[in-house]
């Protein structure tokens, strides 16, 4: 993804309008598909966690090329972009600066980031960073 196309999926994650907009849900593809709350970090990329014991987890390892269905908080209706690109697993304890980052970014401030931290390792979360290739559609109708 060029400088340009990183700076338009930030600008629009941020609340810019356009295609990604107001998205934060996306469903992976893998063999299984599963949703997640998504954001966007500081070099484009998208940023999702999941527990490290899934086979979600398991098959990227496995072959880290993934595509997401990113949409709104209504699946039919809602405005949406399909995203193509290469995952990378990020383990604890690597994870935990980007599993505060991520809360911050999707629901806030955490009343008690001890706690967290500590439900965090019970959980076993991992970070799913994933670059993105290629975005689609350009064109809708």
């Amino acid at each position: 993804m060029n400088a340009q196309s990183r700076k338009k999926m930030q600008d629009k994650s941020k609340g810019g309008g356009g295609a990604y907009g107001n998205c934060r849900r996306a469903e992976v593809f893998t063999p299984r598909p599963i949703a997640w709350v998504t954001t966007i970090d500081s070099q484009g990329r998208v940023i999702l966690t999941t527990r490290g014991t899934t086979y979600k987890v398991k098959n990227i390892r496995r072959d880290p090329r993934v595509s997401l269905l990113v949409f709104g908080d209504q699946f039919h209706g809602s405005k949406y972009v399909q995203i193509h690109g290469t995952a990378e697993v990020i383990a604890l304890p690597e994870a935990m600066d980007l599993l505060i980052h991520w809360h911050r970014q999707t629901k806030g401030e955490h009343p008690n980031w001890d706690d967290y931290r500590e439900k965090m390792r019970e959980e076993r979360r991992v970070i799913l960073r994933i670059n993105i290739e290629k975005v689609g559609p350009n064109r809708r109708g």
